[in-house]
């Protein structure tokens, strides 16, 4: 098995823990402690610079090496996540309508839940048929932080 790596970025909203192998970023978690880290790889190296660019303003798109496990079902959610723009919302039934699968509303919403790559994997773009923000494993003050931040992005474009 491959040796398991973690960084930490210190953000706006909290400590992002960063944990992959050589081959690519297996999560990005908001953490509650911070550990001192060295000698991780590139591409947690690269994983920490681009959300540094991202919550400094200067990053709307990630390009990452990233090792996404889940089940087959999860993964097309998640990939479809990936094609929704920077400053945009869609709802849980559009995720399962682009599917192809009008019912799958909560097995969509469960498959994003299970996102185990924050911000990168943008399930914070995903908020509830009313229009509301609906759960976010890192909480919903830090969901709105993420939309407001943005949706700013995208108007000192």
């Amino acid at each position: 098995m491959d040796k398991v790596f973690k960084t930490y970025y210190s953000s706006p909203i909290g400590i992002v823990e960063i944990t992959g192998t050589k081959e690519g970023v297996t999560s990005i978690i908001f953490a509650e402690g911070e550990a001192i880290t060295d000698g991780v790889p590139d591409v947690l190296k690269d994983a920490y610079n681009q959300l540094d660019e991202y919550f400094k303003g200067k990053r709307k798109v990630f390009d990452l090496r990233l090792s996404l496990g889940g089940t087959e079902f999860q993964r097309k959610v998640w990939m479809e996540l990936m094609n929704i723009p920077s400053g945009e919302v869609l709802t849980y039934r559009d995720i399962a309508n682009k599917l192809g699968n009008s019912n799958a509303v909560r097995a969509v919403g469960n498959a994003n839940g299970k996102n185990p790559i924050s911000i990168v994997v943008p399930c914070h773009r995903v908020i509830g048929s009313n229009g509301k923000l609906t759960g976010y494993a890192g909480g919903l003050e830090r969901k709105a932080w993420l939309l407001k931040h943005e949706k700013d992005m995208m108007r000192n474009v």
